[in-house]
């Protein structure tokens, strides 16, 4: 019987290199699939592993890619547009730090980046439906980020114009995936005004529910801010579209808690770790998702301040594929039933 949640898979951003085997799409899926992977989440701003503009103008290319997959014995489970997403919307305090994910030709115009970043994501959703996929991930970006702490006191209404704002900018972009036979599940991380479940529900309201505003579930991200992850699954099952397998661990002490005192993340309170190392629930995750009927993919993200990428990818899929649950077809007391009899249940109850 196979698993309902399809697995294990790795997201190929963290490992993509200048260097064999991360230098190219072939030679990675070669390398992931000998690790035990079945499926790889593939990000679109690279062009080491993935030709954007060739995706949607060429069907040789969309050809190409297939088969280098299928050869190499994954599948391509999404299509990553973290970056053109948090370029979409970026708060002024960061614009010359996120300046190094756009091409030189944008950085220090923050007008024609965000115009690269709506083609970027818009590209993105015509080659998802050329590849025939229908989920894709990333990030909201972030206008209201630096105000998180409400000191010094936010202006009226400020929070409420960002994501209004949000709203206008993603909202479009939402209905072309929608048009394109694809939805987007939104990383709900720290970094992006979309960071936990009540910012989720403030986002979800500014693009007017639209079915095609989904969740890439990380609960790294919400054990760092100390977040019922398990919770949260229970609250937005409906719109979960894509698990990130990413593990973390929170040991606050006497000079730190969730600000970590801007230490590095060797030094933080809390932490990435490779999967295993840290203290998510991930037997209670994969339950859950189960439970309510989640049937995509279990993806790797490596982040860990002490492993090494390729440490944590080969241990990662062992641990994934620990964790796929076979869903039963009994009831555990099945033994002891039968047929409906009447005259006992009376008897029973003394009717």
């Amino acid at each position: 019987m196979a698993s309902q949640i399809k697995g294990p898979a790795i997201f190929l951003a963290q490992f993509i290199g200048d260097k064999a085997p991360f230098d190219s799409l072939e030679n990675i899926t070669r390398w992931a699939a000998g690790l035990g992977y079945k499926g790889v989440q593939i990000p679109t701003i690279d062009k080491r592993v993935f030709d954007l503009e060739l995706a949607v103008s060429s069907d040789t290319y969309i050809d190409e890619v297939k088969g280098i997959c299928e050869n190499a014995g994954v599948e391509i489970t999404e299509l990553s547009v973290h970056l053109q997403g948090q370029l979409l919307a970026v708060s002024p305090a960061y614009n010359e730090s996120f300046d190094v994910f756009a091409p030189e030709e944008f950085r220090g115009n923050p007008n024609a980046r965000t115009e690269w970043a709506i083609d970027q994501l818009k590209k993105s959703a015509i080659a998802s439906e050329r590849l025939g996929l229908k989920h894709m991930v990333g990030f909201t970006g972030s206008l209201a980020f630096p105000f998180l702490y409400p000191w010094p006191q936010r202006p009226e209404g400020l929070i409420e114009e960002a994501f209004d704002e949000l709203g206008r900018r993603w909202l479009p972009i939402l209905q072309h995936y929608s048009d394109h036979g694809q939805d987007l599940g939104f990383e709900i991380h720290p970094g992006e005004d979309v960071f936990d479940g009540a910012t989720w529900e403030m986002f979800l309201d500014s693009v007017g529910e639209h079915t095609a505003a989904k969740i890439n579930y990380d609960p790294s991200h919400f054990l760092l801010q100390q977040l019922d992850y398990l919770a949260f699954i229970d609250l937005y099952h409906e719109r979960i579209n894509a698990f990130h397998v990413k593990d973390a661990e929170f040991n606050p002490d006497g000079r730190q808690g969730v600000y970590s005192g801007y230490q590095n993340w060797m030094s933080r309170a809390g932490r990435f770790r490779s999967l295993g190392d840290g203290q998510v629930d991930f037997a209670g995750i994969f339950s859950k998702l189960t439970q309510y009927g989640y049937d995509s993919w279990a993806v790797l993200e490596w982040e860990c301040c002490l492993k090494s990428p390729e440490q944590g990818a080969a241990e990662g899929a062992p641990f994934i594929k620990s964790h796929l649950i076979d869903v039963t077809d009994k009831a555990f007391d099945d033994f002891a039933g039968g047929e409906r009899n009447s005259s006992q249940i009376k008897r029973m109850l003394g009717l």
